[in-house]
C-alpha cells in the first residue's frame, strides 16, 4: 500500500466523527441486508451514549481524514464495530486495524457478531463461525471467534 496512514486510539471528542463514518459505511454496504427494523436498531445502538461509552475506539487516519474505525468492548475481547470507508476497502486498512486490536487484547480469543456483508472478510482474517445466523431486533448476524 502506498498511502501513509496511522492508527491510534480515538479521543473522546472524535467519537462523533467515528460514528458518522460507521453510519455512512453501514448505510452503503450493510443496510441492504437488513429490514427497516434492523436498520433502526443499528442506528439506535450507535446513538446510545451509555453503550458507546463502554467501547474502546481505534481509528485509521490518512492525513487528518478518518477512514476506518474498530471498536471493542469486554476488555477488548469483543469487536462491536468495524468499518472502513468504501474508497479504502481492500487495501489492508481493516487488517491493520484488526491487528491493532489483537495486539492490545489480553485474552486468547476475540468474538464478533458478523453482519452478512462482512462474513467473507472475517473468514479472511481467520475468524470461524461459532453458531448459525441469528436475528435479534431485525439485526442479522453470525457469531464468530478468532483464536490466537
Amino acid at each position: 500500500m502506498n498511502m501513509n496512514y496511522n492508527i491510534r486510539k480515538l479521543k473522546d471528542f472524535e467519537t462523533e466523527l467515528a460514528l458518522n463514518l460507521v453510519w455512512k459505511v453501514f448505510k452503503e454496504y450493510e443496510s441492504p441486508d437488513y429490514s427497516e427494523e434492523g436498520i433502526e436498531e443499528f442506528y439506535k445502538s450507535i446513538h446510545n451514549k451509555d453503550y458507546i461509552s463502554m467501547l474502546c475506539l481505534y481509528g485509521t487516519f490518512v492525513s487528518e481524514k478518518l477512514i476506518g474505525v474498530i471498536a471493542t468492548r469486554s476488555e477488548g475481547t469483543h469487536i462491536a464495530l468495524f468499518f472502513v470507508d468504501g474508497k479504502y476497502q481492500g487495501k489492508g486498512i481493516g487488517r491493520k486495524l484488526f491487528q491493532t486490536v489483537v495486539s492490545e487484547c489480553k485474552s486468547n480469543r476475540i468474538t464478533i457478531n458478523s453482519s452478512p456483508y462482512a462474513i467473507p472478510i472475517y473468514h479472511k482474517l481467520g475468524f470461524t463461525d461459532t453458531d448459525a445466523e441469528q436475528v435479534v431486533n431485525g439485526l442479522r448476524f453470525t457469531p464468530m471467534e478468532y483464536k490466537f
